[in-house]
């Protein structure tokens, strides 16, 4: 199995195990410095982040490591996202309009210490969307080399072609929540036209359509299941599927984190998985999984072991 794929206008080449900041609320300097030279060491070469990732914290102690290791902004591709708002006194809220992006843009890149983003994606679909507006604060970042590519998280094929319709730049990456625990994207093909529960088709094809329009899904929440309920590994309500895990990752002598996310990568379409862990170990057992390549009897029985049916 390839350890990267080709990403972004520019073709960067980038691994296909991400590291994701979200988790950084006690996290130091110095932490995130080991963290980020263990992370480039096991392969990984991309960084995800968000504006609202412990309200903000995520991109200053991610700036403040930049500002002691300029190598390490160097090494990464970049993603931050945008469009989220949360606030301690109002209400939550979703924002694509052109100032908040534009604001939102600025003052992460300010947090950050550096001069650009190598992508940008719009957190989650704010309803009240003006493609045209979002093409503005695009345009201008882009011209402005604030931002050299964009893309989406949460969205479905119909609010992506919406978007595209207007935006004159490819959108390249879709993040969605998928993994062992939450694999309905792929189990409402499975199931289609039966009367099951996870017959319905929720996202509209969206692992689909991101395959044909060479689209990269960016997994998050890679081992968790349901909406943050709980992990799976050594979950009870798992028993078979860490039988399964356990059994294979022992075949392959890794973990069965490594072998959870070798399942993600084993999708046909341009994959990657996001790794949340602050853990250097952790991180490197999760970069692990671009080395193991399931075969397709062990990819269905971890599917079946978690819970899923073939017809």
């Amino acid at each position: 199995m390839k350890k990267t794929i080709l990403y972004g206008a520019e073709n960067k080449e980038v691994s296909r195990v991400v590291l994701g900041l979200m988790r950084t609320r006690n996290v130091e300097e110095k932490d995130l410095e080991i963290l980020l030279d263990a992370a480039y060491e096991a392969g990984i070469n991309m960084i995800d982040c968000a504006d609202i990732y412990v309200r903000g914290h995520s991109d200053i102690v991610l700036g403040e490591v930049f500002c002691k290791r300029p190598d390490l902004r160097s090494k990464f591709f970049l993603h931050d996202k945008c469009g989220i708002v949360k606030n301690v006194y109002t209400i939550n809220y979703y924002d694509f309009s052109k100032e908040h992006i534009l604001d939102s843009v600025n003052q992460s890149l300010e947090r950050l210490h550096t001069d650009h983003l190598d992508a940008l994606l719009l957190h989650r679909p704010d309803a009240l969307m003006e493609p045209r507006e979002i093409n503005e604060a695009f345009t201008q970042l882009h011209e402005e080399g604030k931002v050299r590519a964009f893309g989406v998280s949460n969205f479905n094929p119909r609010m992506i072609e919406m978007l595209q319709k207007e935006v004159s730049y490819p959108l390249i990456a879709d993040q969605i929540q998928f993994g062992l625990g939450h694999a309905n994207a792929i189990a409402s093909g499975f199931e289609l036209n039966m009367d099951t529960p996870a017959s319905p088709t929720r996202d509209e094809g969206i692992l689909e359509y991101c395959r044909a329009h060479d689209m990269t899904i960016q997994a998050w929440s890679t081992l968790q299941y349901g909406f943050f309920e709980g992990n799976i590994l050594d979950e009870a309500k798992f028993p078979k599927l860490n039988e399964v895990l356990a059994r294979i990752a022992e075949e392959n002598k890794v973990s069965k984190a490594t072998i959870a996310l070798a399942w993600i990568l084993r999708y046909s379409g341009k994959m990657q998985a996001i790794t949340g862990s602050m853990n250097p170990v952790h991180v490197a057992e999760a970069a692990e999984a671009m080395n193991i390549e399931l075969t397709r009897k062990e990819w269905y029985e971890l599917y079946l072991a978690s819970g899923h049916i073939l017809p």
